[in-house]
C-alpha cells in the first residue's frame, strides 16, 4: 500500500500550548466571518478539557503554526452541545453519537487540511464504536459539501435551528452514518473513497502522539488536492 507524507501533522491537542493554538485557529477562522465569535473562541472553554472530548490540531511542518482544527464530543459522557438547543429524533438520540464542532481552517492552509480533519473525525468515531456523527452547517456551500460526503438531514431539509453554542446562529443539522460509510462510498464509487478508505499516511495521529494510528494515504498529494473541493 502506498504511503505519502503530508506537509502538516494532524494530532490530538494534548498540551495547553496545543489547545491555545487550536483556539487561535478558531478565533481567526470564525472571526473572519463573525467577529463576535472570533473573540468568544479565542480561549479554551470547559468542554475542550472534558472527558469524552477530543480536539484535533493541524500544524504546518515548516512553520509549526496551527492551520486547522476541530473538536469531537462523544455522547457517552453526557448530552451533546446541540442537545441544549434541540431534541434529536429517536433514530439518532438512541444511538452512540458524536458532535463535530469548532471546525476551522485558516485561509491559505494546505488544501488537504479540511479533508484530513474530516477523515480523522470519521476514523476516530469508527475506532470509538460510534454510529453517528452530527454537525451543524450554517451556509449552503458547507451543507452541499457535507451532503456530498454522505451526511443526511436530521430534521426537515429546510429546517434550521439556532444553536446556543454557536452564537445563536441558525444551523441546518446533518448526521453521518459512520458504520455504513465505507459501504456507501464503495457502492457509489465516490471520488473520495480511495482517500478516505484505501490510502495510508502516518501524519494523522488520532489517539496518542507516541503511538500513531496507521491510516491510509494517497500515492500523491496532487491526486487528492484536485478532489479537495468535494468535501
Amino acid at each position: 500500500m502506498a504511503t505519502c507524507t503530508l506537509g502538516f501533522t494532524l494530532r490530538q491537542a494534548t498540551s495547553s500550548d496545543d489547545l491555545h493554538e487550536a483556539c487561535a485557529v478558531r478565533s481567526q477562522a470564525y472571526g473572519h466571518h463573525v467577529p463576535e465569535l472570533g473573540d468568544r473562541f479565542a480561549e479554551p472553554d470547559g468542554l475542550d478539557r472534558a472527558h469524552g472530548t477530543a480536539v484535533f490540531l493541524c500544524r504546518d511542518k515548516a512553520t509549526g503554526r496551527g492551520t486547522g482544527t476541530l473538536r469531537i464530543q462523544v455522547s457517552a459522557f453526557g448530552p451533546l452541545l446541540l442537545e441544549n438547543s434541540l431534541i434529536l429524533p429517536s433514530w439518532l438520540a438512541g444511538m452512540p453519537r458524536a458532535e463535530i464542532t469548532r471546525l476551522s481552517v485558516l485561509a491559505g492552509a494546505d488544501p488537504l487540511t479540511k479533508l484530513c480533519l474530516m477523515k480523522a473525525s470519521y476514523l476516530f468515531c469508527l475506532a470509538s464504536q460510534l454510529r453517528w456523527m452530527v454537525i451543524g452547517a450554517r451556509n449552503d456551500a458547507l451543507i452541499r459539501n457535507y451532503r456530498r460526503l454522505g451526511f443526511r438531514d436530521v430534521l426537515g431539509p429546510e429546517d434550521r435551528v439556532p444553536l446556543a453554542h454557536a452564537g445563536g446562529l441558525p444551523h441546518r443539522m446533518l448526521a453521518f452514518d459512520v458504520v455504513a460509510a465505507e459501504r456507501a462510498w464503495a457502492a457509489a464509487k465516490h471520488p473520495l473513497y480511495t482517500f478516505m478508505v484505501e490510502t495510508l499516511h502516518e501524519d494523522l495521529q488520532l489517539f496518542q502522539p507516541h503511538r500513531p494510528v496507521r491510516l491510509h494515504q494517497p500515492q500523491s498529494q496532487a491526486q487528492f488536492r484536485r478532489l479537495a473541493a468535494v468535501a
